[in-house]
Formats: structure tokens, C-alpha cells, sequence
């Protein structure tokens, strides 16, 4: 297995990849969708003209996750993580979060920041296995029309519509 950089001519590759990593997170939020490849190239496409530097994780010619990172000086942020159901718990993750962590340090950051879905369980203890447990900063939005919340999320002292 090894960390490939992927360019505009691999975003082919990558697209089933990032319209599952799309159906994965609506499913948290409960609604079932299928794949949209076309919207998964077009996505990376437009990570990649954007300047973010995007890897993927390849063993004999097979994709199996991938990671988008964006470099706000002096940060860096992971926009997206995403290992195919069949690969995961064998190390890519790692290996692509790894990477992450070499541009960070390249940087002379010695942290990676993440946005991660809050249903997103796997996620957040992935990310508390390498040592990620400060809570950063919290996203608060309007709910969308027609829009129904069927959860509340507390922290600290606020409750939160989810």
C-alpha cells in the first residue's frame, strides 16, 4: 500500500470514493441517497483548483480512501477522510492521516485540524486514538426550510438542535 498525489487526471479514480464518503455523512443524518459519481469528480476537481492538496491511499491499482487537506496558514485542515467500507481497519486511515500530519509538521504545526460530523463515531475515536481531543470550535446555523431536527446535542451549557 502507498500514499499517492492525486492530480485533476486521477480525479476519475477518486470520484467513487468521494460520492461515498457523501452518502456516508447523510446517513447520519438520516437520509438514504445513492452515489453521485459526476458530483464526486466535480468536487475534487474544484478541491484541486482550489490548491488543496488531496492523497490517496493505493494498493495494485485500487483506491482505497482518500484525504483532502486545506492550508490556511498556519493551519492545516482535513476537509475529508474517507475509507471504503472493504478497506477500512487495516491501516489507511492512518497512513492518509499520517500524511496530514508530515504537511503539518512541514509547516512546523505540530497539529491537524478536523471537522468531523458529531454521529461520525468511528471518526472521533480514530481521531482520540492520535491523541485529537480538544473540541475546538462548534458550527451553528439556521435550520434548513422544511428541515426536521430530531436530536439535541449539549455542551457545556447549551443545548444545541440536531
Amino acid at each position: 500500500m502507498k500514499i499517492i498525489r492525486i492530480n485533476k487526471e486521477a480525479a476519475d479514480r477518486v470520484a467513487p470514493l468521494v460520492a461515498d464518503f457523501r452518502v456516508t455523512l447523510r446517513e447520519y443524518k438520516n437520509i438514504i441517497s445513492q452515489a453521485d459519481i459526476d458530483s464526486g469528480k466535480e468536487e475534487i476537481i474544484d478541491f484541486l483548483n482550489s490548491g488543496y492538496p488531496v492523497f490517496a491511499a493505493e494498493d495494485d491499482g485500487v483506491l482505497m480512501g482518500y484525504i483532502v487537506c486545506r492550508v490556511e496558514e498556519p493551519c492545516l485542515w482535513v476537509e475529508h477522510i474517507y475509507v471504503s467500507k472493504e478497506h477500512r481497519r487495516k491501516g489507511v486511515a492512518s497512513m492518509l492521516f499520517n500524511k496530514a500530519e508530515e504537511l503539518a509538521a512541514l509547516m512546523g504545526e505540530d497539529t491537524v485540524f478536523n471537522y468531523v460530523h458529531p454521529n461520525n463515531e468511528n471518526a472521533i475515536s480514530f481521531l482520540r486514538s492520535k491523541g485529537y481531543t480538544v473540541l475546538n470550535m462548534i458550527e451553528i446555523r439556521k435550520p434548513y426550510k422544511g428541515e426536521k431536527l430530531t436530536m439535541t446535542i449539549k455542551v457545556d451549557k447549551n443545548i444545541f438542535d440536531y
